[in-house]
């Protein structure tokens, strides 16, 4: 892992985003995808199992049974006709997700796998193989493959359902925001660090929709500067992380959408912790981080995340 090798694999998004965006209008990853598909199955560990829940909980609200699970989870639903297993790894080589796919393989359930490497031990265990296009991420952190992940899962979930998209030009708006956080870092950048950089660590909350900003946010301050961070979904906030703010010198991002961001801003104000928004105004937080585009939910799915990961870049690096 190298802190000066990340940060030049996430100044690389917009590029690598964009000619993800050309390949999907000139090709259909899952056109092998077998017919009569009934529910899915995705496996995962990490920042993959991350955008697996997203996109599990996507499909279930436009009527497709999905789920899920950790790949270390002992058991899942059995392998069945009409089952879509989605294992993910971008290396293709988690210990945990060759494992569970071991009790698929052969089986009535199809096998389609997003790796980064196709020619992963994963990748040979597949029915179908979805790469991933991120390149090499040379600094050993998965970032670019993350956003690409939740960028084909999206097209994934277009080809189940039937939904009517151009998936291509939102991955350009989402290669256009990148690129605008980016470029305006100056502008944001020292601010944002400054008010994060506490005594007790930092804290990421975010809609159920977009948990996976949060989960993934905090897993990059764990695992470039090896800071404390912890993810929390924003109803969830009042029943579980609320009691932090008692004790600690809270300070969190939030990723503004739901219709519980008041309730939890109530007790940010009450108790005097400090919170940014990231994509949105919101009454009282310290600061706003605004990117173009940022008005469309799932443009911040695909982008939002890169100020946890700016902010992991540059502590690391002044370690």
């Amino acid at each position: 892992m190298n802190a000066e090798l990340y940060l030049s694999d996430l100044e690389s998004k917009p590029e690598a985003l964009t000619a993800l965006a050309g390949r999907l209008r000139s090709e259909d990853p899952f056109a092998g995808l077998p017919p009569g598909i009934g529910r899915v199955l995705f496996l995962g560990m990490g920042s993959s199992r991350y955008a697996a829940g997203v996109a599990a909980l996507r499909l279930r609200a436009a009527g497709v049974f999905a789920h899920a699970e950790y790949a270390s989870a002992a058991a899942s639903l059995p392998p069945a006709e009409g089952t879509l297993v989605v294992p993910i790894s971008a290396t293709g080589s988690s210990r945990e997700t060759l494992d569970a796919v071991a009790a698929y393989a052969g089986g009535a359930a199809r096998l389609a796998a997003f790796t980064n490497d196709p020619g992963s031990p994963l990748a040979a265990a597949a029915d179908l193989v979805i790469d991933l296009h991120a390149g090499e991420e040379r600094g050993g952190v998965a970032c670019r493959t993350f956003q690409h992940t939740l960028a084909l899962l999206l097209a994934l979930e277009a080809r189940l359902t039937g939904r009517d998209r151009d998936l291509p030009a939102l991955l350009e708006r989402a290669a256009a925001a990148t690129a605008d956080l980016l470029e305006r870092r100056d502008e944001w950048l020292p601010l944002t660090m400054e008010l994060l950089d506490g005594p007790h660590g930092v804290y990421t909350i975010a809609p159920a929709e977009r948990l996976s900003s949060a989960e993934q946010s905090a897993l990059m301050l764990r695992e470039g500067p090896r800071r404390q961070a912890d993810a929390c979904e924003s109803g969830d906030w009042s029943h579980v992380d609320v009691y932090l703010t008692k004790t600690l010198d809270y300070r969190a991002l939030l990723f503004p959408g739901s219709r519980y961001d008041g309730q939890a801003m109530d007790w940010v104000r009450e108790r005097g912790s400090t919170v940014i928004a990231v994509g949105g105004e919101v009454k009282d937080a310290a600061a706003a981080i605004r990117y173009a585009h940022d008005d469309d939910p799932d443009v911040a799915l695909l982008t939002e995340t890169l100020v946890a990961e700016l902010v992991a870049a540059y502590w690391w690096s002044a370690q």
